[in-house]
């Protein structure tokens, strides 16, 4: 069983902690079996939100030896440095092979423990002046929503933990499991890490003056070679009209997105369907095979073969 062990220092807010329980410390075998073991850490007396004390045999040591540690947001970055004893245990447990992810200003503890040093990451758009003054190594990206090298993944604020949460229970167990589980959380089911942190208005579920239609629209044409002229058709606007108003809203281009849809529904087949792969690519207006695996492999980091081994639950027809 995996263990998420969830690092409660004090003074954390009480919605990214509790996100990180939703995902991780509620039975979802359901889903996957066997789900997370979560375990929360803190020091004697921790508070949350400055009302509720933290009651859990473990203290920060017991970090290591989890599987992932996530770190919330870190108490009053503008004016204090993280505690010293919180980024000495996330950095133990990341050198005994530990994966770290953290929330909002999380990252700043993160950075403290020289993890992020030479990398790119990001936070809450209003403290990322702050980490990329503290610490100088550290490439802070205020735009994106979060990002993951692997071992270490950072992401901005309660939204984008929520994203986050999601996206590591996709690496470990599949889109389909993710998406089954943001359903039971009523929330999309996917945004990408690269998706712009701030955006004017949320995805609108009608054409009128936004694009709810016209997305849903694309959806059920995935296989079909659309183009922006295409979307900009049915959206019953100019092309440069639909592009302004697609960043706006999703904070992407309207090829971006599609792109995202398709390797979004090639992940779904390979996991459900036993489909070959190049069934898989027309049935995602991917077009060939090649076209397929190269999108795929550098959006999901592993050829579309690899991620059917890990994530089908049966193995593929010959067909």
């Amino acid at each position: 069983m995996h263990t998420v062990a969830l690092a409660v220092a004090g003074g954390q807010s009480l919605l990214e902690v509790a996100v990180a329980f939703d995902v991780f410390g509620i039975d979802r075998s359901a889903l996957a079996d066997p789900w997370y073991d979560l375990v929360v850490c803190a020091p004697a007396g921790a508070r949350l939100g400055g009302a509720f004390q933290v009651s859990t045999p473990h203290g920060l040591d017991r970090l290591v030896g989890a599987d992932t540690v996530i770190v919330p947001w870190s108490h009053d970055v503008e004016r204090h440095e993280p505690p010293a004893d919180l980024v000495d245990a996330v950095r133990a447990a990341h050198a005994a092979g530990a994966r770290i992810a953290s929330i909002c200003t999380g990252a700043f503890v993160l950075a403290a423990a020289g993890l992020l040093d030479g990398r790119r990451a990001t936070t809450h758009w209003m403290h990322a002046a702050e980490l990329a003054r503290r610490h100088p190594r550290v490439r802070v990206d205020p735009e994106v929503l979060y990002i993951d090298h692997g071992d270490v993944l950072t992401s901005a604020g309660k939204a984008a933990g929520l994203d986050l949460c999601l996206h590591l229970v996709r690496s470990d167990h599949g889109s389909a499991v993710a998406n089954a589980l943001a359903r039971r959380l009523v929330v999309p089911p996917h945004r990408d890490g690269g998706q712009a942190q701030f955006i004017k208005a949320p995805v609108p579920s009608h054409v009128e003056g936004g694009l709810g239609g016209v997305l849903g629209w694309a959806l059920e044409r995935l296989d079909e070679p659309l183009t922006v002229t295409d979307l900009a058709r049915a959206a019953r606007m100019s092309e440069r009209t639909l592009t302004r108003r697609f960043r706006a809203t999703t904070g992407t281009t309207p090829l971006q997105w599609l792109l995202a849809q398709r390797v979004r529904r090639a992940q779904e087949l390979l996991e459900t369907t036993d489909l070959g792969v190049e069934q898989v690519a027309a049935r995602t207006g991917l077009g060939t095979a090649a076209t397929l695996r190269r999108h795929f492999h550098r959006t999901v980091g592993v050829p579309p073969d690899a991620y059917r081994r890990s994530f089908h639950g049966r193995p593929p027809s010959a067909a």
